[in-house]
């Protein structure tokens, strides 16, 4: 468990609670609750309803669909954001590698937060954006590969 002190140095240094006042992120790091997971641990599954943000104190978490792996997560990182904003079931499962212990943030302390503080959704969006291109340059790059396989194996993938 961490201590307030603790625990407002380290919400300070999380991406997308930057720039915004000390007496915010005092009153925003209290309300959070703590969650510890096992490792292999699975935190949330693809398809589940998801009202929450998670931020990664400690450990690591792997972000995949079925078995395929999309992402790996440390200290400092958020998932399960986009939920919070369109109400759909989650994109994509979490799972532990190691022991991890987790902040978590409700759909309704994250609206009540951007009301007071704005700059908060910037972040957000950021944080979006910023895994959309991640995204975008690893499809880009999987299409690439796939143009340069010989004809024979199109055809085949095409029968599929």
């Amino acid at each position: 468990m961490l201590t307030s002190v603790d625990r407002l140095l380290f919400v300070r240094g999380v991406p997308i609670f930057k720039e915004l006042r000390d007496d915010f992120l005092v009153r925003l790091a209290s309300i959070m609750d703590e969650l510890s997971f096992p490792a292999k641990h699975t935190i949330f599954t693809q398809g589940q309803e998801g009202r929450s943000l998670y931020i990664l104190v400690s450990g690591r978490v792997r972000v995949h669909v079925s078995s395929r792996e999309l992402a790996r997560l440390e200290q400092g990182a958020c998932f399960g954001e986009m939920s919070l904003f369109d109400a759909e079931p989650r994109s994509a499962s979490i799972t532990t590698l190691e022991p991890c212990e987790c902040l978590i943030l409700t759909q309704q302390q994250l609206y009540e937060a951007i009301d007071e503080t704005p700059g908060i959704a910037v972040n957000i969006i950021r944080l979006l954006s910023r895994r959309i291109r991640e995204l975008n340059i690893k499809l880009n790059a999987q299409n690439e590969g796939v143009r340069k396989l010989p004809p024979i194996i199109h055809e085949k993938l095409a029968e599929l």
